[in-house]
Protein backbone atom coordinates (compact mmCIF):
# COMPACT_ATOMS: atom_id res chain seq x y z
CA UNK A 1 0.00 0.00 0.00
CA UNK A 2 1.60 3.39 -1.17
CA UNK A 3 0.99 5.75 1.59
CA UNK A 4 1.14 10.01 1.12
CA UNK A 5 1.96 9.51 -2.79
CA UNK A 6 6.21 9.10 -1.43
CA UNK A 7 6.00 12.67 0.87
CA UNK A 8 7.41 12.15 4.69
CA UNK A 9 4.25 11.72 7.00
CA UNK A 10 3.96 11.69 10.40
CA UNK A 11 2.68 8.82 12.44
CA UNK A 12 -0.81 10.94 12.99
CA UNK A 13 -1.44 11.04 8.80
CA UNK A 14 -0.16 7.33 8.23
CA UNK A 15 -2.63 5.86 10.88
CA UNK A 16 -5.59 8.44 9.61
CA UNK A 17 -4.96 7.50 5.85
CA UNK A 18 -4.77 3.90 6.70
CA UNK A 19 -7.90 4.10 8.44
CA UNK A 20 -9.88 5.79 5.95
CA UNK A 21 -8.87 4.18 3.01
CA UNK A 22 -10.26 1.01 4.43
CA UNK A 23 -13.38 2.80 5.26
CA UNK A 24 -13.07 2.33 9.16
CA UNK A 25 -14.24 4.28 11.92
CA UNK A 26 -11.96 5.22 15.02
CA UNK A 27 -14.77 2.84 16.91
CA UNK A 28 -13.74 -0.46 14.54
CA UNK A 29 -10.05 -0.11 13.93
CA UNK A 30 -9.75 0.58 18.20
CA UNK A 31 -11.79 -2.78 18.40
CA UNK A 32 -9.50 -4.38 15.47
CA UNK A 33 -6.31 -3.53 17.45
CA UNK A 34 -7.60 -3.88 20.85
CA UNK A 35 -7.41 -0.55 22.19
CA UNK A 36 -10.00 2.04 22.94
CA UNK A 37 -11.66 5.10 20.16
CA UNK A 38 -10.34 7.56 22.52
CA UNK A 39 -6.69 5.95 22.15
CA UNK A 40 -7.03 5.68 18.29
CA UNK A 41 -8.27 9.72 18.31
CA UNK A 42 -4.98 10.71 20.31
CA UNK A 43 -3.02 8.87 17.70
CA UNK A 44 -4.39 10.81 15.30
CA UNK A 45 -4.30 14.09 16.77
CA UNK A 46 -0.96 13.39 17.22
CA UNK A 47 -1.24 13.68 21.21
CA UNK A 48 0.15 10.12 21.52
CA UNK A 49 1.84 7.69 19.24
CA UNK A 50 1.00 3.76 19.86
CA UNK A 51 3.41 1.09 21.70
CA UNK A 52 5.68 -1.23 20.70
CA UNK A 53 2.82 -4.56 20.98
CA UNK A 54 0.06 -1.74 19.24
CA UNK A 55 2.14 -0.77 16.55
CA UNK A 56 3.15 -4.61 15.52
CA UNK A 57 -1.08 -5.27 15.49
CA UNK A 58 -1.18 -2.14 13.21
CA UNK A 59 1.15 -3.46 10.76
CA UNK A 60 -0.12 -7.16 10.32
CA UNK A 61 -3.50 -5.54 9.95
CA UNK A 62 -2.87 -3.00 7.50
CA UNK A 63 -0.04 -4.65 5.47
CA UNK A 64 2.91 -1.83 6.43
CA UNK A 65 5.88 -2.06 8.13
CA UNK A 66 6.31 -0.31 11.45
CA UNK A 67 9.20 2.11 9.55
CA UNK A 68 5.82 2.87 7.70
CA UNK A 69 3.53 3.72 10.23
CA UNK A 70 5.97 5.80 12.48
CA UNK A 71 6.62 7.82 8.55
CA UNK A 72 9.37 6.00 7.44
CA UNK A 73 12.20 7.81 9.50
CA UNK A 74 14.18 5.02 8.07
CA UNK A 75 15.33 4.07 4.81
CA UNK A 76 15.15 0.29 4.95
CA UNK A 77 16.84 -2.27 2.59
CA UNK A 78 17.29 -5.70 2.62
CA UNK A 79 20.09 -6.66 4.31
CA UNK A 80 20.95 -9.81 2.36
CA UNK A 81 20.67 -8.60 -1.06
CA UNK A 82 20.47 -4.46 -0.39
CA UNK A 83 17.05 -4.02 -2.20
CA UNK A 84 15.80 -0.94 -1.30
CA UNK A 85 12.42 -2.34 0.75
CA UNK A 86 8.81 -0.86 0.52
CA UNK A 87 5.87 -2.65 1.99
CA UNK A 88 4.35 -4.40 -1.25
CA UNK A 89 8.32 -6.64 -1.18
CA UNK A 90 8.75 -6.71 2.41
CA UNK A 91 9.60 -10.50 3.73
CA UNK A 92 6.80 -12.31 6.10
CA UNK A 93 7.14 -14.62 9.31
CA UNK A 94 5.76 -17.80 8.92
CA UNK A 95 2.85 -16.10 11.06
CA UNK A 96 1.89 -13.81 8.50
CA UNK A 97 3.80 -10.56 10.39
CA UNK A 98 6.39 -8.32 8.22
CA UNK A 99 10.17 -8.60 8.38
CA UNK A 100 11.63 -5.28 8.22
CA UNK A 101 15.25 -6.56 7.68
CA UNK A 102 14.49 -8.53 4.33
CA UNK A 103 12.67 -8.60 0.82
CA UNK A 104 10.49 -11.35 -0.10
CA UNK A 105 13.11 -12.97 -2.50
CA UNK A 106 15.91 -13.68 0.45
CA UNK A 107 13.58 -14.51 3.16
CA UNK A 108 10.13 -15.96 2.89
CA UNK A 109 7.90 -17.34 5.71
CA UNK A 110 10.79 -17.45 8.46
CA UNK A 111 13.73 -19.22 5.89
CA UNK A 112 16.22 -17.85 4.01
CA UNK A 113 16.16 -18.57 0.32
CA UNK A 114 20.23 -17.59 -0.20
CA UNK A 115 22.96 -19.24 1.03
CA UNK A 116 25.38 -19.15 -1.31
CA UNK A 117 26.71 -15.42 -2.23
CA UNK A 118 27.73 -15.68 -5.29
CA UNK A 119 24.83 -17.13 -6.43
CA UNK A 120 22.58 -14.12 -5.07
CA UNK A 121 25.46 -12.19 -7.02
CA UNK A 122 24.44 -13.61 -10.52
CA UNK A 123 20.75 -13.45 -9.95
CA UNK A 124 21.01 -9.34 -8.78
CA UNK A 125 23.70 -8.43 -11.71
CA UNK A 126 21.13 -10.41 -14.53
CA UNK A 127 18.58 -7.37 -13.34
CA UNK A 128 20.82 -4.68 -12.52
CA UNK A 129 23.05 -4.87 -15.68
CA UNK A 130 22.11 -2.33 -18.51
CA UNK A 131 23.96 -0.42 -21.12
CA UNK A 132 24.77 2.48 -18.13
CA UNK A 133 25.73 0.06 -16.28
CA UNK A 134 27.41 -3.21 -16.99
CA UNK A 135 27.24 -6.55 -15.69
CA UNK A 136 30.93 -6.26 -14.80
CA UNK A 137 30.54 -2.95 -12.92
CA UNK A 138 26.97 -4.66 -11.16
CA UNK A 139 29.12 -7.42 -10.47
CA UNK A 140 32.05 -5.51 -8.86
CA UNK A 141 29.63 -3.10 -6.73
CA UNK A 142 27.57 -6.57 -5.05
CA UNK A 143 31.05 -7.83 -4.27
CA UNK A 144 31.80 -4.35 -2.09
CA UNK A 145 27.68 -3.99 -1.20
CA UNK A 146 26.87 -7.82 0.27
CA UNK A 147 29.75 -8.26 2.75
CA UNK A 148 28.82 -4.94 4.58
CA UNK A 149 24.88 -6.26 5.06
CA UNK A 150 23.68 -7.93 8.13
CA UNK A 151 22.85 -11.66 6.49
CA UNK A 152 26.33 -11.98 5.45
CA UNK A 153 28.58 -10.35 7.93
CA UNK A 154 30.38 -13.32 10.02
CA UNK A 155 28.83 -15.90 7.63
CA UNK A 156 31.53 -14.95 4.81
CA UNK A 157 30.44 -15.98 1.60
CA UNK A 158 27.69 -19.19 2.38
CA UNK A 159 25.23 -19.13 5.06
CA UNK A 160 22.60 -21.73 6.75
CA UNK A 161 22.81 -25.23 4.65
CA UNK A 162 19.57 -26.17 4.64
CA UNK A 163 18.22 -23.77 1.97
CA UNK A 164 21.38 -25.12 -0.32
CA UNK A 165 20.48 -28.57 0.36
CA UNK A 166 16.37 -28.11 -0.01
CA UNK A 167 17.48 -26.78 -3.90
CA UNK A 168 20.13 -29.67 -4.72
CA UNK A 169 17.48 -31.87 -3.85
CA UNK A 170 14.69 -30.06 -6.29
CA UNK A 171 17.39 -29.71 -9.02
CA UNK A 172 18.54 -34.16 -9.11
CA UNK A 173 14.18 -34.76 -8.49
CA UNK A 174 13.64 -31.88 -11.11
CA UNK A 175 16.06 -33.71 -13.55
CA UNK A 176 15.10 -37.14 -12.51
CA UNK A 177 11.88 -36.32 -14.16
CA UNK A 178 12.68 -37.66 -17.69
CA UNK A 179 10.62 -35.07 -19.62
CA UNK A 180 11.26 -34.55 -22.79
CA UNK A 181 13.21 -31.77 -24.34
CA UNK A 182 13.10 -29.82 -20.69
CA UNK A 183 17.01 -29.09 -20.51
CA UNK A 184 18.77 -30.03 -17.36
CA UNK A 185 18.44 -28.31 -14.22
CA UNK A 186 21.68 -26.53 -13.01
CA UNK A 187 20.82 -23.89 -10.63
CA UNK A 188 17.15 -23.08 -9.20
CA UNK A 189 16.38 -19.09 -7.71
CA UNK A 190 13.63 -17.47 -5.52
CA UNK A 191 10.65 -17.01 -7.04
CA UNK A 192 8.04 -14.95 -5.56
CA UNK A 193 4.48 -16.54 -6.97
CA UNK A 194 2.91 -13.05 -7.83
CA UNK A 195 5.93 -13.06 -10.42
CA UNK A 196 5.36 -16.22 -11.55
CA UNK A 197 1.51 -17.89 -11.12
CA UNK A 198 0.38 -18.37 -14.36
CA UNK A 199 -3.37 -19.62 -14.86
CA UNK A 200 -2.83 -23.37 -17.08
CA UNK A 201 -6.07 -24.17 -19.07
CA UNK A 202 -7.77 -27.73 -17.75
CA UNK A 203 -9.61 -30.16 -19.22
CA UNK A 204 -12.84 -28.40 -18.18
CA UNK A 205 -12.14 -25.17 -20.11
CA UNK A 206 -11.39 -23.70 -16.86
CA UNK A 207 -8.13 -21.71 -16.01
CA UNK A 208 -6.41 -21.70 -13.00
CA UNK A 209 -2.90 -20.54 -11.11
CA UNK A 210 -1.33 -23.50 -9.05
CA UNK A 211 0.67 -21.26 -6.49
CA UNK A 212 0.02 -18.82 -3.48
CA UNK A 213 0.98 -14.96 -4.66
CA UNK A 214 2.38 -14.32 -1.38
CA UNK A 215 4.38 -17.21 -1.01
CA UNK A 216 8.28 -17.91 -2.10
CA UNK A 217 9.08 -20.62 -4.20
CA UNK A 218 12.65 -22.03 -5.75
CA UNK A 219 11.86 -22.27 -9.96
CA UNK A 220 14.20 -21.31 -12.62
CA UNK A 221 13.07 -20.95 -16.48
CA UNK A 222 14.91 -23.16 -18.88
CA UNK A 223 15.11 -22.09 -22.45
CA UNK A 224 15.34 -24.72 -25.25
CA UNK A 225 16.31 -22.24 -28.10
CA UNK A 226 12.71 -22.17 -29.24
CA UNK A 227 9.64 -19.97 -29.09
CA UNK A 228 8.63 -22.02 -26.04
CA UNK A 229 10.48 -22.54 -22.47
CA UNK A 230 10.33 -24.72 -19.50
CA UNK A 231 9.12 -23.13 -16.57
CA UNK A 232 10.36 -25.17 -12.98
CA UNK A 233 9.23 -24.03 -9.54
CA UNK A 234 9.18 -25.96 -6.41
CA UNK A 235 9.24 -26.04 -2.38
CA UNK A 236 9.78 -28.89 0.47
CA UNK A 237 5.99 -29.88 -1.11
CA UNK A 238 5.71 -30.20 -5.16
CA UNK A 239 7.36 -30.29 -8.60
CA UNK A 240 5.41 -27.56 -11.04
CA UNK A 241 7.15 -28.02 -14.56
CA UNK A 242 5.10 -25.95 -17.54
CA UNK A 243 5.88 -24.69 -20.78
CA UNK A 244 5.13 -21.32 -22.09
CA UNK A 245 5.76 -19.03 -24.75
CA UNK A 246 7.39 -15.55 -24.59
CA UNK A 247 6.14 -13.35 -21.39
CA UNK A 248 4.19 -16.29 -19.94
CA UNK A 249 2.20 -16.72 -22.86
CA UNK A 250 0.31 -19.79 -23.94
CA UNK A 251 0.91 -21.66 -20.73
CA UNK A 252 0.76 -25.27 -20.50
CA UNK A 253 1.00 -27.69 -17.47
CA UNK A 254 3.41 -30.27 -17.94
CA UNK A 255 3.50 -31.73 -14.23
CA UNK A 256 2.38 -31.16 -10.90
CA UNK A 257 4.14 -33.57 -8.49
CA UNK A 258 3.63 -33.94 -4.64
CA UNK A 259 7.17 -34.72 -3.20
Amino acid sequence: MIIGGGDEMETKDVIYELRTKKGLSQDELAEKVFVTRQAVSRWETGETVPNTETLKLLSNYFGVTINTLLGSPKKLICQCCGMPLEDAIVSREKDGSLNEDYCQWCYAQGEYTYGNMDDLIEVCVKHMANAQFPAEAAREYMKNLLPTLSYWKGRGTTADGKIEELKRKLVDEFNSLGIEGMPKVEKLYALVGSYVNLPYPLPNGQAVPFLDDGTTYFGAQLETGGERCFGIIGNADFLLVSTYGEGGKDPELILFKKR
